[in-house]
């Protein structure tokens, strides 16, 4: 594994063969795909994080979903990659979106998990109180709070481990950026789905409150052949909440558009 730095993304790569480009959702980094590295042996997978997550800086401009879907296309340039398999998670999956939809020959498949096309107005809402309140110092408030609401019941009670992760995940965010992240979310519009022609698979736990499945599966209604498949007793953060599931899931759909 290596970690490189491509203008405003730092990338972790690891593997050789087709690529493989995850890209993490609000809150997240890298880290939160590690479960599925051993899905994945035989490719290159390259997992960003974005602007202002993770390890990659703070950038002077204002954040948007355009410009991180921007920095992602630099950074595969910059790496020598012509095409991938994506994989998004929350946000990730409208940079996903976006990228799919204005540079189709980039794109090779689509994985999405915990899927939207657009934040609703309530949160779009929340999540400028989300910012006012990272700015404020209550990062650790912010964790708390997506720990008892976005995670399952079920992933609290028997996998603590999981639920740490998402708490540190958090925590660990610059405070400015996470919030100027909440605010590009906030702002976030819905690319034209009919418009991804690349084969598309949507995966989403039956217990996600944050984006439930039926806001995953009325997006997959508009992507030509999408399958939309579903996680038991699982939240919003399915690759740690289900992370062999969301393995088995990926690695078969993966196997199938390389055929």
């Amino acid at each position: 594994m290596t970690t490189v730095t491509v203008g405003q993304v730092v990338a972790e790569v690891t593997g050789e063969g087709v690529a493989v480009v995850m890209i993490h959702g609000l809150g997240g980094t890298s880290n939160m795909f590690q479960p599925q590295m051993g899905a994945l042996s035989g490719y290159r997978v390259i997992r960003l994080d974005l602007p202002g997550s993770g390890r990659s800086p703070r950038p002077i401009e204002p954040l948007t979903i355009e410009g991180m879907s921007e920095a992602v296309i630099r950074a595969m340039a910059g790496m020598g990659v012509t095409s991938a398999h994506f994989v998004g998670h929350s946000m990730g999956t409208i940079v996903c979106q976006q990228i799919a939809a204005t540079q189709p020959a980039l794109v090779t498949s689509l994985t999405l998990f915990g899927a939207l096309a657009e934040p609703g107005e309530a949160t779009r809402q929340g999540l400028g109180n989300r910012a006012r309140l990272a700015r404020s110092g209550g990062i650790a408030d912010i964790a708390d709070q997506i720990v008892a609401n976005a995670i399952s019941a079920h992933t609290r009670e028997t996998s603590p481990a999981a639920a740490a992760f998402v708490r540190e995940s958090i925590t660990r965010q610059d405070p400015e950026s996470y919030a100027r992240t909440c605010e590009a979310l906030a702002k976030a519009t819905a690319v034209d789905a009919r418009r991804i022609s690349a084969p598309t698979l949507l995966v989403t736990g039956d217990a996600d409150t944050v984006n439930p499945p039926g806001v995953a599966q009325a997006l997959a209604d508009k992507i030509k052949g999408a399958v939309f498949s579903s996680l038991d007793r699982c939240g919003h953060w399915a690759t740690v909440e289900s992370p062999r599931e969301s393995s088995l899931r990926l690695a078969d759909f993966l196997r199938r558009v390389d055929r």
